[in-house]
């Protein structure tokens, strides 16, 4: 496999890989973003129609340029803007290819090994989502082919039993469109969960409650406060209930939607270190340059405290052109 020289390598193409690809092509930079999915992949992996309740000016790559038909964006109308953002500036990203091993430093460069080429690169940035490892149960039966770990659409479960099990929006969002489309949806649930309403803890947002509310009251969503998920047999999924009972209901389908892992098996192999954050681990970077503890290795959006889409995007205008200044320097310096 033949090696390409770049100055920065970045390695996803969300809405942060997206904006540093942006500000480096501006910067003179050589780089390449490297997805081992598609454009803007999270987004691609929202629910069909899902309305993103986030406001434009929270999402869109400029001002001004993301216009819904409606007020809120649907999924497909954020995933086109990133599409075109990248079309429009004719950014070099390269799809379905994904990062295998990294190596090196900063002084004598990265090797990185891809599943379909070599690169050298100066610097690495990490964009990356936090979605490619969703959690799982740890229970027998979920193995099963009827179990799923991503919610796509409803249709194919009209009149039939459908389970869905988390606490947060995404898992309210599955059960709600079910709920909506004619399934016989069930939404199991821890009651701490439920009854949260700090949405800095994860709290179902409020326009996701409120017709989830309606369609419990109409009798077309159960709510079971769960102590337990025990088994998920090809007919039936056994529950234990937070009073101590254990159930067993019949189902055609589950959806398994408690969240997701980072990966951060390049970066711990890089040496750079890990720590806890809340519910989750990100690793350890500088705050104002989002470089990690080794030196050239670079972290922002869902790696980072700055997830949120708005700030994954306005984190690589401020970093890169720091990485473009030192490497300037290190050209002179040579």
């Amino acid at each position: 496999m033949s090696e390409t020289q770049l100055d920065l390598f970045i390695i996803g193409a969300g809405p942060a890989g997206l904006s540093a690809a942006d500000v480096a092509a501006r910067e003179g930079l050589s780089y390449l973003v490297i997805e081992k999915g598609l454009i803007a992949d999270t987004v691609y992996h929202y629910p069909v129609g899902l309305t993103v309740f986030s406001t434009v000016n929270e999402l869109e790559m400029r001002e001004g340029t993301l216009k819904p038909c409606r007020e809120k964006p649907t999924r497909e109308e954020l995933l086109s803007h990133y599409v075109h953002f990248a079309l429009e500036r004719d950014l070099r990203i390269n799809t379905e290819e994904e990062v295998v091993q990294i190596k090196g430093n900063e002084t004598e460069g990265f090797l990185i090994e891809t599943t379909r080429a070599n690169y050298v690169a100066r610097r690495v940035l990490f964009a990356i989502g936090a979605m490619s490892r969703p959690r799982r149960l740890g229970v027998p039966g979920e193995d099963l082919s009827k179990v799923h770990y991503r919610f796509v659409e409803p249709f194919p479960y009209v009149r039939k039993d459908a389970m869905i099990i988390g606490g947060g929006n995404s898992a309210a969002e599955a059960a709600l469109f079910l709920a909506e489309h004619g399934a016989r949806a069930s939404l199991v649930i821890w009651r701490a969960d439920w009854e949260n309403r700090d949405p800095k803890k994860g709290a179902i947002k409020h326009w996701v409650r409120e017709p989830l509310e309606r369609e419990i009251a109409l009798g077309h969503l159960e709510v079971i406060f769960c102590a337990a998920v025990e088994e998920i047999t090809e007919r039936e999924v056994v529950i234990r209930r937070e009073d101590g009972e254990t159930i067993r209901l019949p189902n055609d389908v589950v959806f398994i939607l408690i969240g997701s892992e980072a990966d951060f098996t390049l970066l711990r192999q890089l040496g750079v270190e890990i720590m806890p954050a809340g519910l989750t681990s990100i690793p350890v970077y500088d705050p104002e340059t989002f470089e990690t503890n080794v030196g050239g290795i670079y972290v922002v959006g869902h790696f980072t405290h700055a997830r949120h889409i708005k700030e994954a995007i306005a984190v690589p205008r401020r970093i890169v052109p720091l990485i473009a200044k030192e490497l300037r320097g290190e050209k002179q310096i040579v």
